[in-house]
C-alpha cells in the first residue's frame, strides 16, 4: 500500500481475459499503434503525411502549439523501439504500482511534454527538431531512483545498471554530435530521478523568498512627555530610538535613551489611565 488510503489506485486498471491492465500497457499500445501506422504509410509512400506532427521549435513559436504534443506519435520500427517498449511496460508499471494510477500519469505526461518545451526555448536561439518517444528510458531511470538495490539480470544492482546505460547514451551521443539526444537524455533521466525523490518527500524543491522590509516604528506623538509632544524634534528623536531597538536591540540604548523612553512609558501609562476613568 506503500502508506496510501485508497487500495484500488494501486490496482490494475482492468483485466483482459484474466491479464492485467495498467496504465503503462497502454502508453505502450498507443506508441506500438503508431510505430505500425507509421510503417504502413511509408511502405504505401505516403509517409509526408507525418510532417505536421514533427517538432519544429520555428514552426511552433509561429503557432503549431499541436506538435508538442504530437511528436512521440512518429516511431519507426527497429530494435531500439522494441526494448524502449519493453523498459517502459515493465519498468513503468512497477513505479505505476508504487504511485498509483494518479501520479504515475501525472509523471508521464511531465516527462512526455519537458522535451519540447525545453527546445521551444532554446529555440528562441538556435532551431531545434525532433520526433519519436523520449521517455522510455528515463522510466527505467525512476524504477531504479525507487528500487536501488533490485537486482537484474547478471546480479547487476539498478542503481548500477541506470547508472552505466545514462553513461553509455551520453558518449554515444557526443560520439555522433547528436546535441539533441544528448540533451534529451540528460532532462529526461535528470527529470525522472527528481520527481520520483520529491514524490517520495526526500527532495525539497528549492522556495525563492524575498527578504521583507520591516516597517520603521513610528511614536505617537501623545504618548511622549507632555513637555516634548508638541515638539517635531522630540518626536523625530524618538523615531531614530525605535528604528535602533529594531536593528540592535533594548541594549542597545544608553541611560539617556532608556531615560526617554521610560518617561514616554510613563506618559503612556497616564494617558491610558484617565480613559479608563473618563
Amino acid at each position: 500500500m506503500n502508506g496510501y488510503d485508497s487500495y484500488s489506485e494501486y490496482q490494475p486498471r482492468g483485466y483482459i481475459n484474466g491479464y492485467p491492465v495498467y496504465t503503462a500497457y497502454v502508453i505502450v499500445g498507443i506508441y506500438t499503434i503508431s510505430m505500425i501506422v507509421a510503417a504502413v504509410l511509408g511502405f504505401a509512400g505516403s509517409s509526408s503525411w507525418f510532417a505536421p506532427l514533427i517538432f519544429d521549435s520555428g514552426r511552433v513559436l509561429n503557432g503549431e502549439v499541436w506538435r508538442v504534443f504530437t511528436y512521440g506519435l512518429i516511431n519507426k520500427p527497429s530494435l531500439s523501439f522494441v526494448i524502449d517498449m519493453y523498459m517502459l511496460a515493465l519498468f513503468g508499471r512497477e513505479v505505476e504500482r508504487y504511485f498509483g494510477h494518479k501520479i504515475f500519469l501525472r509523471f508521464w505526461v511531465y516527462l512526455y511534454l519537458i522535451t519540447p518545451l525545453l527546445f521551444t526555448l532554446i529555440g528562441l536561439r538556435t532551431p531545434m527538431r525532433f520526433w519519436g518517444e523520449t521517455g522510455a528510458f528515463a522510466m527505467f531511470v525512476a524504477f531504479a531512483t525507487l528500487y536501488p538495490n533490485a537486482v537484474l539480470m547478471f546480479n547487476i544492482l539498478a542503481k548500477w545498471a541506470a547508472v552505466v546505460l545514462v553513461a553509455i547514451s551520453a558518449l554515444i551521443a557526443m560520439s555522433q554530435q547528436d546535441v539533441i539526444g544528448l540533451t534529451s537524455l540528460f532532462v529526461t533521466t535528470g527529470f525522472a530521478f527528481a520527481y520520483v525523490r520529491a514524490a517520495q518527500g526526500r527532495l525539497t524543491l528549492p522556495s525563492l523568498k524575498l527578504p521583507r522590509r520591516k516597517p520603521k516604528l513610528r511614536v505617537l506623538p501623545d504618548l511622549l512627555p507632555p513637555s516634548s509632544s508638541g515638539d517635531p524634534e522630540t518626536v523625530a528623536e524618538m523615531d531614530e530610538l525605535l528604528d535602533k531597538i529594531a536593528k540592535s536591540g533594548l541594549s542597545s540604548l544608553s541611560a539617556k535613551e532608556r531615560a526617554q523612553l521610560d518617561a514616554a512609558r510613563e506618559n503612556l501609562l497616564k494617558k491610558s489611565s484617565r480613559d479608563r476613568r473618563t
